[in-house]
């Protein structure tokens, strides 16, 4: 979020004055807000891409319509291709009880950060723009045993876990995280995994 803090430090006679002033220019805390949710999903600073790399289970997320027929179980495995390309492989337990699951890459976009990337799948098409990022991490534990991930658009979004509960991490602190990213919590729900929670409930709620 943005938050603009003003010192003053003028006489008394001329305070006023100068407050007026600011005020009919200054942007209000809504304005602000707004301004922090359409200004771009910020990315981390920095990205290990070697750590990033392995197993990682969904446990919450927007509901996506490529994601329709996944009932629970959501996970996406990252390997190693090159220098600036992850190997993705997706996969889901369906509501019929089946495994589905779909493979693409992901290239690195922004190597300064590593967290901004373009994710293609394979025998899907690519709609937009290519050379734009469509994930971007937006936070990254310490120990990178979670992170927060969406598009620029923030149309967007998914809490993916290490384990199928969270760990070093709390659900309130990972709410708060996406507010303060400019997300509407409301849009998140809790994603069933196997050894995790196992309801659906949405993300401002906890």
């Amino acid at each position: 979020m943005i938050r603009i803090r003003t010192r003053l430090a003028a006489a008394a006679a001329a305070g006023a004055a100068v407050v007026a002033s600011l005020a009919a220019v200054a942007p209000t805390a809504d304005a602000a807000a707004a301004q922090a949710t359409t200004a771009p999903l910020a990315p981390v600073a920095s990205v290990d891409l070697q750590r990033y790399l392995g197993d990682w289970n969904q446990v919450a997320a927007i509901p996506q319509i490529f994601q329709i027929q996944c009932a629970r179980d959501s996970r996406a495995t990252y390997t190693a291709v090159d220098a600036s390309t992850i190997g993705v492989r997706n996969t889901c337990r369906t509501w019929l009880g089946f495994s589905s699951s779909v493979t693409g890459q992901a290239t690195v976009l922004d190597p300064t950060t590593n967290a901004q990337l373009r994710v293609n799948f394979n025998g899907i098409p690519n709609f937009g723009d290519t050379s734009q990022p469509n994930y971007v991490i937006t936070y990254l534990s310490p120990d990178y045993s979670t992170a927060i991930v969406g598009d620029p658009a923030r149309r967007s979004g998914f809490v993916l876990s290490r384990t199928p509960d969270l760990q070093g991490i709390t659900w309130s602190q990972i709410r708060d995280i996406v507010t303060e990213r400019g997300y509407d919590a409301c849009k998140f729900r809790i994603t069933p995994v196997a050894g995790g929670r196992q309801d659906r409930s949405r993300l401002c709620t906890l």
